[in-house]
């Protein structure tokens, strides 16, 4: 067994930012530990995994190599990085690497987005395979949405005994089935047949249209409208439904919901990782994640859903609420933080309040996700979490509302709906 987890590149995540800018988005730190390496926690788990490959279109940099060092130690896995020469497509990348997946001769791989958060039930997709189908079969996992927000999904209508795909489309335009696609896949070497197929019919259209600069087109290979599509109704896909939590990390407020499931999680899987009430220490009400550097005052109330870096300092009489705090941040004493991403190194002055509107699910609705909201409604900004680059100052006594503020800022006043570049 393999895994593979897509990653992207810097021209994607534009939605996520400012805080893409520091750091890849996979590097994102959500309930304290980086967004991809839930992904690869879940994949090592999975008895006989012999490699997880993270592929993408990043420059490798530093922080990237970094962390894959440390994961390799931490999980006692090999893990690798390839990257794509350009945007290849979910499907295109694979295909370009399929000799280093298929070496040592994997019988399946998995494909994760690393831009969801899920309790990736990986070990299930192998066991619902060997129960449905056949050794060359292919598993999405899906799960249920309501009837309007599944229209920004993939759609997938299965055979509701055998659970075998009948029928796929990519953000249909009328409702089409309340069971969406959650970007995870279990494949086997076959699929490698399917991708050639789409990409041997790409270079066809490219001779018969003669295009001056289409030579890079054929190679970009989507698995979802390109090979999902056609393989709907051939006895070859299935999909296996889960009721576990799932969520998108589109936009920088989904982080903090994202952050709110995976802290919820960490009371069964790393209940090491919660913080809890000490004498001495600060009140925390729910789920909080404190990094073992940070300095917190003992007056300080933090909590739910809060997650502290790396060497923040926190005052006294300090409340942060459905929050991200990043390392280095500093809130000084009666400082009010609630639904804000505070950047890397930021400041924020006494009395202060940093606050956003959270971009939360209907409570009311077991099956509603998070909607990737628009930064514009209007023409007017639409009100969500509270973003601080990295490096921003903010005075003591403001009032900072439903804001962005771009890296290394020094706010002079207070601020409400307004984006600060």
């Amino acid at each position: 067994l393999k895994a593979v987890i897509l990653i992207g590149g810097p021209q994607k995540g534009t939605r996520f930012r400012p805080l893409s800018f520091e750091v890849p988005k996979p590097l994102f730190p959500v309930a304290g530990v980086p967004m991809v390496q839930h992904h690869i926690e879940a994949c090592a788990k999975v008895p006989g995994m012999k490699e997880i490959l993270l592929m993408g279109f990043y420059q490798p940099h530093e922080a990237l190599s970094r962390f894959l060092v440390s994961a390799q130690q931490e999980f006692k896995i090999p893990i690798r990085y390839l990257q794509e020469y350009a945007a290849l497509g979910t499907g295109g990348g694979i295909y370009h690497f399929r000799d280093q997946i298929l070496s040592g001769g994997a019988e399946a791989f998995f494909v994760l987005n690393a831009d969801v958060c899920s309790e990736f039930p990986l070990q299930e997709m192998l066991e619902f395979r060997q129960q449905h189908g056949d050794a060359q079969s292919f598993v999405i996992l899906g799960t249920t949405a309501n009837r309007t927000q599944a229209l920004n999904y993939g759609c997938i209508v299965a055979n509701a005994d055998t659970q075998e795909v009948q029928h796929y489309v990519e953000k249909p335009s009328t409702f089409v089935s309340e069971i969406i696609n959650c970007g995870i896949y279990l494949f086997t070497p076959a699929i490698f047949q399917h991708i050639g197929e789409v990409f041997q019919r790409n270079q066809q259209e490219l001779v018969l249209e003669e295009s001056s600069n289409g030579w890079q087109r054929a190679e970009v290979i989507r698995l979802e409208q390109d090979v999902f599509t056609a393989l709907a109704g051939s006895g070859k896909l299935y999909v296996y439904k889960t009721d576990g939590f799932w969520s998108q990390i589109k936009s920088a407020g989904s982080a903090i919901y994202a952050s709110r499931l995976y802290l919820n999680q960490y009371s069964k899987s790393h209940p090491e990782r919660l913080a809890q009430n000490k004498p001495g220490g600060p009140i925390i009400r729910g789920n909080v994640y404190i990094h073992p550097t940070a300095s917190i005052d003992s007056t300080a109330v933090l909590g739910p859903n809060v997650s502290i870096g790396e060497g923040v300092t926190v005052g006294a009489g300090v409340r942060v609420r459905e929050s991200i705090v990043l390392h280095g941040a500093s809130l000084h004493d009666h400082t009010c933080v609630l639904n804000t991403i505070v950047g890397w190194d930021s400041t924020i002055g006494r009395w202060a309040r940093v606050e956003g509107t959270p971009s939360d699910p209907n409570p009311n609705d077991p099956y509603a996700k998070i909607d990737s909201e628009t930064l514009f409604r209007d023409g007017r900004l639409t009100p969500s979490i509270t973003i601080l680059g990295c490096s921003v100052t903010i005075p003591a006594e403001v009032v900072i509302l439903n804001s962005i503020v771009l890296p290394h800022k020094e706010l002079s006043r207070s601020y409400k709906n307004q984006i600060i570049l």
